[in-house]
């Protein structure tokens, strides 16, 4: 089962997040992220070969946009839809940066707290997100027998999709080359985590379906939303080029969700053993 028995540290840490977050390819000013909310490549200077750089052509875009939000509500200060339902993280954040920057120029004052404001913003995008899909106890199959012999066919059960499903690629190997060598990020890599996570959706289908010992129910439950977490997780890793935000914050919650995951089968393994030896 992924996870069993390996814990895989990203060893990244919140330096490289912020590397990450701050990261500018072409050296423009402009970080790489943001570069996608403009249409302009995050490796070309001048994206469209006009002879301006991206980087004057976004501060013109800003400075029109700025100029729009008089009289206009600055919920809509970075000129994107006001339809909410649309709108990625990062496009969220934009909006929320945006009318800071509108406030600032009103104000012509750029302060520590103004800072503290902008820093807060990103990072209340980059906290751990709430997992999407919660199975409870009614979506599980409880046998309320609970014999030993329920126990052992369980038991053997997990082991079966065990060996249905086994892990043959690494997450933190992908993601290492992902962030490469620090120069240049590779997206392209983070496509070869569909296969992952789609294994692991499949187990997720399975174990909903097996037949649990009420002993075990709860463990059996605790491994369920484990896996269906680190699923999301890694769904939302692959969004780099179309939400980065999502990205950052998916990358910053990966240790945190592996472990879990490990805990959880760990418990559940431990509950098993004890109650085919007693």
């Amino acid at each position: 089962m992924v996870g069993d028995g390996q814990s895989e540290g990203l060893a990244y840490g919140n330096q490289v997040l912020g590397d990450l977050i701050n990261k500018d390819t072409d050296l423009d000013g402009i970080p790489d992220w943001e570069e996608g909310l403009w249409g302009t490549d995050p490796k070309k200077k001048d994206t469209d070969g006009n002879g301006t750089p991206d980087n004057v052509e976004i501060d013109r875009l800003k400075q029109e946009q700025l100029a729009e939000t008089d009289g206009e509500s600055r919920s809509n200060v970075s000129g994107l839809s006001p339809d909410e339902g649309n709108l990625t993280e990062t496009d969220k954040f934009s909006r929320e940066l945006f009318a800071t920057i509108a406030a600032l120029n009103q104000s012509g004052n750029v302060d520590d707290a103004t800072i503290d404001t902008l820093s807060s913003s990103l990072a209340e995008h980059i906290k751990n997100s709430v997992q999407r899909k919660v199975y409870k106890p009614v979506d599980i199959k409880v046998d309320k027998s609970d014999t030993k012999a329920s126990v052992k066919t369980y038991n053997t059960a997990i082991e079966n999709l065990q060996k249905k499903y086994p892990l043959k690629t690494s997450v933190v190997e992908i993601l290492q080359r992902f962030l490469g060598d620090g120069a240049e990020v590779d997206s392209s890599v983070l496509s070869e985590l569909e296969p992952i996570t789609e294994q692991i959706q499949k187990i997720v289908n399975e174990l909903v379906k097996i037949n649990t010992p009420q002993s075990l129910s709860i463990m059996h439950l605790d491994v369920i939303n484990s896996l269906q977490r680190l699923s999301e997780n890694l769904t939302d890793l692959q969004l780099y080029d179309t939400d980065a935000i999502v990205t950052f914050s998916a990358i910053n919650q990966y240790d945190t969700n592996a472990i879990r995951l490990e805990v959880a089968i760990k418990n559940l393994v431990t509950a098993i053993r004890l109650k085919l030896n007693s």
